[in-house]
């Protein structure tokens, strides 16, 4: 993978997110626990917002961000998914232990230990991905761009 094709990878997921953000969005009704399902909503979408500045930012400016930081935002973007399709989830699971707030608001009482685990997991994975992918972006942003071809960042 090069940076380039990283930083595509990176915008498709972006919009891969919005678009499946939206889609859910239909769903959220129709789920048991909505105020739950609508959290997911917010997630994919923002996410995918989110996915798609970094890509943006990667692919227009000037930038000294290297290969292997690319690669470790590629997997904060697979870990986000595994996060925000566990809120999908938890729509119909009615988990509390992570998102203590939403489940009080969603009047739920917990899932399944399984599934509480799988919640817990999939956003604490998620969480520390995208803050060390952000990290990694601002580092490579401020340092000074690196022509084309020199030494991985």
């Amino acid at each position: 993978m090069s940076i380039q094709s990283g930083s595509q990878q990176l915008l498709i997921h972006g919009m891969a997110l919005v678009l499946v953000g939206l889609v859910w969005g239909l769903v959220v009704p129709a789920t048991p626990h909505p105020r739950l399902a609508l959290g997911a909503h917010i997630q994919f979408v923002t996410n995918g917002m989110l996915f798609l500045v970094l890509a943006t930012a990667l692919l227009a400016l000037p930038h000294s961000v290297g290969l292997k930081s690319i690669w470790t935002m590629v997997v904060a973007a697979w870990l986000t998914w595994s996060m925000a399709i566990s809120e999908a989830a938890n729509s119909w699971w009615g988990t509390s232990q992570m998102l203590p707030i939403s489940a009080g608001q969603a009047g739920v009482t917990g899932g399944d230990p399984w599934q509480e685990l799988v919640v817990s997991l999939a956003h604490i994975g998620a969480g520390l991905g995208l803050i060390i992918a952000w990290t990694l972006l601002l580092i490579g942003f401020l340092r000074p761009a690196v022509s084309p071809g020199s030494a991985d960042a």
